[in-house]
């Protein structure tokens, strides 16, 4: 794949050092125009004794604090209503969106005039990765409203220039299927789980997904389309080929995916700077070693976050990609999140791992729930994982838990309950219950 497969290849693929050359003039520019408006960025250069020009280089960026979550929102309380990371004129102001967090006050980002257009086009370049071109028809059920992926997606698609339906996530999925057969969508964004739920509603009505003229399908907000099991169930239910998608809404609804080498998530560096740190030292990882990764804006003109920690677990990797493109990859997409880290027995997993394990069952539906102990953090005494069974019980819950057992390194409790029983999930399906 060359070139003409990408839609900036002056940009995608441009050099290493071309990057750096442009990343390291967005920074200089970014940090003097936030440390230009009194607050948190102005603080946190004081802290360590800096001024804007000593922030130049890649590596002088490692010499500010990392920005964590609790801190924007402890900003935003202490200077309600948008708190002093947001630099922007509000004559620029064009849209709000909240944090979808489960816990916690959300955190606001505001988008500009310039931002809006930014997202626009950096998430039509993430579309393009995995193959969407003008004239798609692009079944967005991703959720539109404060949610930012639904409305990222819609500006991006609309830039490419393919028809939209913009189904989102309160569309009941009978009406989904509806839509895919009536509109001939080629194109499906939605959650792995709600991508999944489609796919059992197609199968519950005798839908062939071969009769569709679905062919791609994007899948983000939570992990699971970089896992080889859900890929793979994903890929079986819909009849396409299925992509990965990433991005935080601090940071950016959509700003790295897939390419069609399915080589792991390219992410756009000309948008952001990316770091990756042990999540204990908080020091910078060689390459290639699982650390939990760190942006920095480099256009975001109205909410710009300087080392934003987002707990997010990757590898990372800056070898060119087969499909041409020079933008670093978190190879294995995103592993996992540090707050969804289970220690259990002396053992340390994700739920992405049991995630593997139960969709390799073809006996299991695709739903399942991880149930741990209330008593909080990541240490956990009681941890049951519960499933759904298709059908006869006979042997499936012994070889579950020897797979369970094989991947983890410890066996969970088990409890297998019919098919059906687990409720499932339109937005970010929550695989960990706390009981």
């Amino acid at each position: 794949m060359g070139r003409g497969q990408m839609l900036e290849p002056a940009i995608e693929a441009a050099s290493r050092d071309e990057l750096r050359t442009l990343q390291e003039a967005r920074l200089s520019a970014q940090i003097a125009r936030c440390a230009a408006s009194p607050g948190i960025y102005r603080s946190r250069l004081d802290s360590v004794g800096a001024e804007p020009e000593d922030i130049r280089s890649l590596e002088d960026l490692e010499r500010l604090p990392v920005l964590t979550k609790e801190d924007l929102r402890d900003d935003q309380l202490r200077h309600p209503p948008f708190g002093t990371f947001v630099v922007a004129d509000p004559a620029e102001f064009r849209e709000l969106h909240p944090s979808t967090g489960t816990t916690g006050m959300p955190v606001s980002t505001i988008w500009s005039a310039a931002d809006v257009e930014t997202i626009a086009s950096v998430t039509a370049r993430t579309l393009w990765q995995f193959g969407v071109r003008p004239g798609d028809v692009i079944q967005n059920a991703f959720a539109y409203g404060l949610w930012v992926a639904g409305l990222s997606v819609h500006y991006g698609a609309a830039r490419i220039g393919c028809l939209v339906v913009p189904t989102g996530t309160t569309t009941p999925t009978a009406r989904q299927v509806e839509f895919l057969r009536a509109t001939g969508s080629t194109v499906l964004l939605a959650t792995p789980s709600y991508g999944l739920h489609i796919a059992e509603a197609l199968d519950e009505d005798s839908v062939d997904p071969a009769s569709l003229p679905l062919r791609i399908g994007c899948f983000g907000g939570e992990a699971g389309a970089e896992n080889p099991s859900t890929r793979a169930k994903l890929e079986a239910g819909l009849g396409i080929d299925a992509f990965d998608y990433y991005g935080l809404a601090e940071v950016g609804p959509t700003f790295a995916s897939e390419c069609e080498a399915k080589a792991g998530i390219h992410v756009a560096e000309d948008y952001v700077v990316v770091e990756c740190l042990d999540a204990e030292t908080r020091q910078p990882l060689p390459e290639g070693e699982l650390g939990v990764l760190v942006f920095t804006h480099l256009t975001r003109e109205a909410s710009p976050v300087i080392r934003y920690w987002s707990n997010d677990y990757a590898r990372l990797s800056t070898e060119r990609c087969a499909c041409g493109r020079t933008h670093l990859r978190a190879v294995d997409g995103i592993v996992g999140r540090h707050d969804d880290l289970v220690v259990f027995r002396g053992a340390k997993f994700y739920p992405s791992q049991v995630e593997k394990v139960v969709r390799s069952f073809a006996e299991l539906s695709d739903e399942f729930r991880i149930e741990v102990d209330a008593g909080g953090g990541t240490l956990v005494e009681r941890c049951t994982v519960v499933c759904e069974v298709r059908g006869e019980q006979d042997g499936v819950e012994q070889q579950l838990r020897q797979a369970l057992r094989t991947e983890l390194g410890v066996t969970p409790e088990l409890r297998l309950g019919p098919y059906g029983s687990l409720e499932r999930s339109t937005f970010k399906a929550q695989r960990i219950v706390r009981v």
